[in-house]
């Protein structure tokens, strides 16, 4: 019997749309495909680990500093109201962080983008914060190589 394939360790091994922005010799950096939230990006770290605690003191910083970097390129860029910063995982064996921005008129706002939709985000605005990608791209790869 074999062991079911890993979306995450895919999603690493990956190149083209959807492979990992940013990578490291522990975690990877991923620009998420979502078009009612552009700007998600998940932090991942590159091995089979469930759990923060399963990690050494040393390696939950390292994961920790790159989420706030990422967090702040964000700010940055993206302008958002506010960043939601989640961690669950419960289907994949990897320790990964989503970092969200959200605005006030984005399709769930004031609730997590996992709840029922409660408007839907004028289409203008959306093409606007999309156009904010390569910028945003470059500002985590270049907060990341400091």
């Amino acid at each position: 019997m074999t062991a079911p394939a890993c979306d995450l360790c895919a999603l690493l091994a990956g190149s083209g749309a959807g492979a990992p922005l940013w990578r490291g010799d522990r975690l990877s950096v991923v620009l998420v495909d979502d078009a009612a939230y552009p700007g998600f990006c998940r932090v991942i770290w590159n091995g089979h680990v469930k759990e923060m605690t399963d990690l050494a003191a040393s390696e939950r910083s390292h994961i920790m500093e790159v989420v706030w970097q990422v967090e702040l390129a964000q700010r940055d860029v993206m302008r958002p109201e506010k960043i939601n910063v989640a961690s669950l995982g419960n289907m994949t064996p990897h320790v990964h962080w989503h970092v969200i921005p959200r605005y006030l008129d984005d399709a769930h706002f004031p609730h997590p983008v996992w709840a029922a939709a409660q408007r839907t985000t004028p289409p203008a605005l959306q093409q606007a914060r999309h156009s904010l990608l390569p910028q945003l791209r470059a500002a985590i790869i270049s907060r990341l190589a400091a």
